[in-house]
């Protein structure tokens, strides 16, 4: 296929111009990243829709107020105000795990008519989601979201975000369809008739070899939507472990402790100090900014373009970078104790991965439980209500799911994606990023430290010097501690062997 290069002028925001959007999951991490990329990045584009359920009692408009009033979105607001924002995007109230969506008969008909591009995002990415909710979000709810696609007169994608950690029995895993673990038909329907307390009983057995409910759901989910590729334009974004952003619109940015970042948190305030995992495995990471970017580049080569015998991309990133879990941890800790700490650190950042799982058993006993159980005695007695032993819980069921990937191994082929690398322009990989040059590491990491302050852990800037004066405490409390401990161990262990040997002498 020849392609123009358009002088080196963008050509991925005019093909947006004019053309209605709908968005499922605009309200999570990576469809709060997408719509304001498409706002920002692409102004002229039609309207966008946002099917959005009520939660918590906020009415879905309410919840399109939280979406503009997400630090995300000051650089564009500024650019294009809010007024301009809000009137471009238009709330649809629904649920994908309802029937029909629980969209109104004139709301589905302002979609059929209007919405050329779909991306289906919304998902529950839990993996200890219970099978039978699993199931009615991620496998019934895409297919809802299929019916509906089939409807709109003007659709040129329907765009499902899968993850590239679906089909984990693939080791290297292809840009390709792959069967799915059942019969997403039957297993939806089985699902519908049983209760949940039922399905809760068969899960294992219905899983099998799949680790978890996200990956089983998400692979039944991508068998429907290949299926449906005969009758519909449609494509998949496999995602791998997406993170906070690299630059775009602000550097570090995330609005949850999923991943890495709860690993840094966890060990930056001396709270993690041990895991089970092969030190020297890698998994694959996306800056959120490369996810979106990436979208709309597939988006482009696929409408623009009509490419459509490329229809499933990878959107990842080990074959380029690769990061060690071992490095993560290490240089979370190097720069909370060195440049950017945490408030109310429990202790001096510490400890180390363990190969086996006894060894961890041994060292969580010692430096998670223990410590736990007395510092929440210490909060019971003075008034305060104990914590600590509730976070590890958590932490210890998130290892639960974390040490299956962690100690296994994938890779990811992404020809697709290196293909559209060399058909986009200068001006395009500025404004759609999808490579990694210019990527740092350690500056990254730093980015990531720092808005996690600022965005998740609420601590601005003014605490620091205060935190590094508590960290400079913890260090000494630390080695103290740790002097008393091992001098300790050795004097009673000389002393044993003293009486051992000049015992048995006299």
């Amino acid at each position: 296929m020849d392609i123009d290069m358009n002088g080196g002028r963008d050509r991925i925001a005019p093909m947006f111009k004019d053309r209605h959007v709908l968005i499922t999951g605009g309200t999570g991490f990576l469809g709060k990243a997408l719509i304001e990329k498409l706002l920002r990045c692409c102004p002229e584009i039609g309207q966008i829709y946002l099917l959005v359920r009520a939660k918590k009692g906020k009415s879905p408009r309410q919840r399109l107020e939280d979406i503009f009033a997400n630090p995300l979105f000051e650089t564009v607001k500024g650019l294009r105000g809010l007024d301009t924002l809000v009137s471009q995007c238009t709330v649809i109230g629904g649920d994908v795990t309802e029937p029909e969506l629980a969209i109104s008969p004139e709301d589905r008909q302002l979609i059929t008519e209007n919405v050329s591009i779909i991306y289906h995002c919304a998902a529950t990415i839990r993996f200890d989601e219970t099978l039978k909710k699993a199931v009615m979000l991620n496998t019934r709810g895409t297919k809802y979201m299929i019916d509906l696609a089939k409807q709109c007169k003007k659709l040129d994608m329907f765009g499902y975000v899968s993850t590239s950690y679906c089909h984990l029995n693939e080791k290297l895993l292809l840009e390709k369809p792959y069967p799915p673990p059942a019969d997403p038909h039957k297993v939806i329907k089985a699902v519908e008739w049983l209760e949940e307390g039922v399905v809760d009983g068969m899960t294992k057995k219905i899983l099998g070899d799949c680790p978890n409910t996200y990956a089983y759901t998400k692979a039944l989910a991508e068998a429907l939507v290949v299926e449906s590729m005969d009758e519909i334009p449609a494509v998949i974004f496999r995602p791998s472990i997406v993170i906070p952003t690299w630059r775009e619109p602000i550097p570090g940015w995330t609005d949850n402790i999923n991943g890495p970042v709860g690993l840094l948190i966890g060990a930056g305030k001396g709270v993690i100090r041990s895991m089970y995992c092969d030190s020297d495995g890698y998994g694959d990471y996306l800056p959120v900014d490369f996810a979106v970017s990436a979208m709309c580049v597939c988006t482009w080569n696929y409408v623009g373009n009509k490419d459509h015998k490329r229809n499933i991309y990878h959107l990842v990133s080990s074959a380029e970078i690769k990061v060690s879990w071992e490095g993560i941890i290490e240089r979370g800790k190097w720069i909370v104790a060195n440049k950017i700490p945490l408030n109310g650190v429990l202790w001096y950042p510490g400890g180390t991965m363990k190969r086996t799982r006894w060894e961890h058993n041994i060292a969580a006993f010692f430096f998670h439980w223990i410590p736990a159980f007395l510092i929440d005695c210490l909060l019971y007695c003075f008034g305060y209500k104990p914590i600590l032993w509730r976070i590890h819980q958590r932490i210890a069921k998130g290892f639960e799911v974390f040490e299956y990937y962690a100690n296994n191994q994938w890779d990811f082929d992404n020809a697709t994606i290196l293909y559209l690398r060399t058909i986009i322009n200068d001006e395009e990989k500025v404004k759609f990023k999808i490579d990694a040059g210019g990527v740092e590491i350690q500056e990254y990491f730093e980015n990531c430290i720092r808005a996690a302050r600022w965005y998740i852990l609420k601590e601005t800037d003014d605490t620091i010097p205060a935190a590094k004066r508590h960290m400079r405490v913890m260090w000494w409390v630390d080695k103290i501690c740790k002097t008393l401990i091992y001098g300790g161990l050795i004097y009673y262990i000389g002393k044993a062997l003293y009486s051992l040997v000049f015992g048995s002498v006299f």
